[in-house]
């Protein structure tokens, strides 16, 4: 099979499957630069409310296949960078769903979603120190938000591989399943996604990410917006709100920074 970033919508969760068998899911160029025009057109579609990302069979992808730092490093490394931001940036929820190995630029792919489950098998490591590569100052700063300095240098410094129950308490996953549940756990958890306000979760994505160039579209979005009308009523009717608001659209679909 050739190395590929398959995907499906189904129930508006839009999936992608980091395929690459042969290397272990490892991310060639052409899959780094396929992942950005992807995102792209699932955050232009209002049909999809959250997105999945994994690894085909029992591994979550084992980072960026080597022999594409054989040409250019720098060029490669621009290549997982700029889809790591693109990942970071959709303005939907995001979710990485792990098994196996996520080393190196699964690692990096997964710090770029917005929820991490894995299940307890999972093996975890940043791994530039063992290839004598400087790691990317913006996946530096967002592996430290996620898990800590501390963390972040033992990761760093080490490129030792950690297991799902110490990512858990650092803080790099937020969910661990036993093995041959997490499909079923991903399947529940983005039900709820995208039962909630894309609204209130657009905005909250933004805030927590540190943007503050965004309060003035944000106070305007609310600003009689028929979404906290619906919710009150729904909560007072106790029935299942249908949220109207959508991500969706050029005034809301940004990049982050």
């Amino acid at each position: 099979m050739e190395p590929q970033l398959s995907h499906h919508v189904e129930g508006a969760v839009a999936t992608v499957v980091i395929r690459h068998p042969a290397k272990r899911n490892a991310m060639t160029a052409s899959m780094w630069r396929a992942l950005p025009p992807l995102l792209e057109a699932f955050a232009r579609d209002p049909g999809v409310r959250a997105l999945v990302l994994t690894g085909e069979g029992g591994t979550f992808c084992a980072g960026a296949d080597i022999s594409t730092l054989q040409g250019s490093p720098q060029e490669a490394q621009g290549l997982a960078v700029a889809a790591e931001e693109a990942l970071a940036a959709f303005p939907r929820p995001t979710l990485a769903a792990v098994r196996g190995h996520c080393v190196g630029g699964g690692a990096q792919l997964a710090a770029a979603c917005d929820l991490r489950l894995a299940e307890e098998s999972a093996l975890f490591g940043v791994t530039p120190a063992r290839l004598g590569i400087v790691y990317p100052a913006s996946s530096t700063r967002r592996l430290v938000s996620l898990v800590g300095p501390a963390t972040a240098k033992y990761l760093l410094f080490t490129a030792e591989l950690i297991d799902a129950g110490r990512a858990l308490r650092t803080g790099l996953l937020d969910e661990v399943l036993p093995d041959g549940e997490l499909d079923k756990r991903v399947a529940e958890l983005t039900r709820v996604l995208v039962a909630r306000s894309q609204l209130t979760q657009g905005a909250a994505k933004e805030f927590a990410e540190g943007r503050t160039d965004r309060d003035a579209h944000w106070a305007r979005q609310a600003q009689g917006n028929p979404d906290t009308a619906e919710g009150v009523a729904a909560f007072l009717e106790r029935r299942r709100p249908r949220f109207t608001w959508s991500a969706a659209g050029p005034e809301n679909v940004t990049t982050s920074g």
